[in-house]
């Protein structure tokens, strides 16, 4: 039985043209090498698996080979690519930082650079995992990195650039590799399979680059574990049985579900994905996922960002025809918001049922007639709606009229107001008094003819018991008026601060001080609507109090609420003790002991 190769090792680039995703880079080396022009150190980085290593070997062997294609290439024919490609080539060292990270390894290497190559002109030193040096291995590699001598090339890698000392980075030329496309991995992985004799589906390929996250070394790895397991058959479905992917399908129904208010079979599909091993918090990052690619596939020009099959692709137009762009918003907002808050959460679970039911409700007032019961299996939403406010009705004291039959003709009944509506007050036409002595009309001091306010209650004529004042009831309307223009909209302690911090950004240049004055200044909660703003001296509070009415108005337009009132307290500062002199600390302790005054003279002590 022949010795099995990997994918990885097997289809490892061996030119630069064959390298994948990294054409820029791979252009500027080879332009660096026919030009001549090259730099003492470089510093690849970049994520794991995007070819920094592979690119270093093919530059190594590129440098010293004798006989350079016409495109820069090696010509794998002369002695030092030979050697090179059997392994056995004296001009390349490979160090791994990882294992090899003190300073007497780097040591042995500074006494190995300075014996020139035997075959070819350079000698190439590879340092992976560079960032796995000490700081003293590195404070070491210093000057001969700075001035190898001109055989000696460097080429350092590593995924972590920022662990890298920047006196190394100033001494190296950069290159930062980037992740590989999906459209590249899959089409790398379809020539594999080709040349492999392996049957692969276009959706199973496009999985497997999904799941590589832009490595070309995870990809194939995959490619070989999926390959195993399907024995050279590769589907879509084996492909993520196998890698325990949930199904695009799942997310389909689920968004129809959604669209449909359909609560309950949102949830029984939620119970048979976690019944099936499904972590819930992956689920909802998926649905995320989800709804992100719907939005992009609802225009020609973003649909680019779809990074899915062909037949996938369609899946997803003909559903972004019938999400609203208000419903996507909304849904990425709360499955944003439920993806944050889950691992916080105690009950977990039950914070994606609910993310969910909020979901099924976003598109219930369009689904639902206003006049049409909810069904059973959706809950009407309840969410961001405003409180209906009872209607406040002023207190006054009243008096049904007599049924006996005066000389006064009733008024006429009224029609009865809508439901809903408050009473309302109307004052009645002056009539004559007929009855002069009936007390309920006039009194000793008054005209016989009175006022008489009356009510409409329904069509009932009622009339106040008290003599009518007109300039008091205007006043009483008046209060009652402007009551009910008062706002007083609730707000957070967080939405003050931001509106706080909001005023202080906005004030002009020559009020900077004030500015940082604001934003420095804590503020305490007294009563509703009550704060209490702190100083530490009475001069910026009267700079603060200048400015409070503009703060007011400012403070209460902005949230709606004109109860909105700041005091402001000085803080008294108490004086720090005063600092002492030796001599006077002296006579403070002699005060309260006076034997250290006997002591003083007896040994004719002084003061230094």
């Amino acid at each position: 039985m022949d010795n099995y190769i990997v994918s990885a090792r097997k289809y490892r680039p061996a030119t630069f043209k064959s390298v994948i995703g990294q054409q820029a880079l791979t252009t500027t080396l080879k332009n660096a090498i026919t030009t001549g022009k090259l730099a003492q150190a470089y510093l690849f980085c970049g994520p794991r698996g995007v070819g920094k290593t592979t690119c270093a070997r093919i530059f190594a062997k590129t440098i010293n080979c004798q006989n350079l294609n016409e495109n820069g290439e090696a010509c794998n024919e002369c002695e030092s690519c030979k050697a090179f490609n059997e392994q056995r080539s004296l001009n390349i060292f490979e160090l791994d930082a990882a294992s090899n990270n003190s300073v007497d390894n780097i040591r042995q290497l500074v006494e190995q650079v300075h014996i020139p190559p035997q075959i070819g002109k350079y000698k190439v030193y590879i340092i992976d995992e560079v960032h796995m040096l000490s700081s003293s291995a590195f404070n070491a590699f210093l000057k001969t990195l700075e001035e190898p001598p001109r055989h000696a090339i460097f080429i350092l890698a590593t995924t972590e650039k920022h662990k890298i000392l920047p006196t190394i980075l100033s001494r190296c030329q950069i290159y930062d590799f980037s992740r590989i496309t999906v459209d590249d991995i899959v089409a790398h992985l379809a020539d594999v399979a080709a040349k492999e004799g392996i049957t692969a589906e276009p959706e199973a390929l496009n999985i497997i680059a999904l799941k590589a996250d832009g490595g070309m070394r995870d990809a194939l790895s995959i490619f070989d574990q999926v390959t195993s397991f399907t024995r050279g058959h590769i589907t879509y479905k084996s492909t993520i049985e196998n890698l325990n992917v949930l199904d695009y399908e799942y997310y389909f129904q689920l968004t129809d579900y959604l669209l449909h208010n359909q609560v309950t079979d949102s949830l029984l599909l939620l119970n048979e994905v976690i019944s099936k091993g499904f972590d819930a918090g992956n689920f909802i990052t998926g649905l995320s996922s989800h709804f992100r690619d719907i939005l992009v596939s609802k225009d020609e020009s973003t649909i680019q960002l779809l990074e899915v099959g062909a037949s996938i692709r369609d899946r997803y137009k003909e559903q972004a025809r019938q999400c609203s762009l208000p419903f996507l918003y909304e849904a990425m907002k709360l499955c944003n918001e439920c993806d944050l808050n889950y691992r916080i959460s105690k009950n977990k679970r039950f914070s994606v049922e609910l993310t969910l039911i909020q979901l099924a409700q976003i598109t219930y007032e369009q689904t639902q007639p206003s006049d049409t019961p909810a069904p059973k299996t959706v809950i009407k939403p309840v969410f961001n709606k405003p409180s209906a406010q009872p209607q406040q009705v002023t207190k006054a004291t009243i008096q049904a009229t007599p049924s006996a039959p005066t000389s006064t003709p009733s008024p006429t009944p009224a029609p009865a107001p809508a439901s809903g509506q408050a009473l309302k007050a109307q004052v009645a036409t002056p009539q004559a008094a007929s009855h002069q002595g009936d007390s309920r009309f006039h009194s000793e001091n008054q005209p016989p003819t009175k006022k008489i306010q009356t009510v409409e209650m329904g069509s009932l004529g009622i009339s106040i018991n008290k003599p009518f004042n007109q300039a008091e009831e205007l006043k009483k309307e008046e209060k009652t008026e402007s009551a009910k223009n008062i706002h007083d909209k609730p707000f957070t302690e967080a939405d003050f601060q931001k509106k706080w911090l909001e005023y202080a950004d906005n004030l002009p240049i020559e009020e900077t001080a004030m500015k940082k004055k604001m934003q420095a200044t804590t503020f305490t909660y007294s009563a509703p609507n009550k704060w209490e703003i702190n100083m530490d001296n009475k001069l910026a509070a009267n700079d603060f109090e200048k400015m409070l009415p503009s703060l007011h108005e400012f403070l209460r337009k902005e949230l709606q609420n004109d109860t909105i009132s700041i005091s402001v307290i000085v803080n008294e500062v108490a004086h720090s003790p005063k600092a002492f002199t030796k001599t006077e600390r002296f006579q403070q302790m002699a005060e309260k002991n006076k034997a250290l005054l006997e002591l003083k003279k007896e040994f004719e002590l002084e003061f230094s």
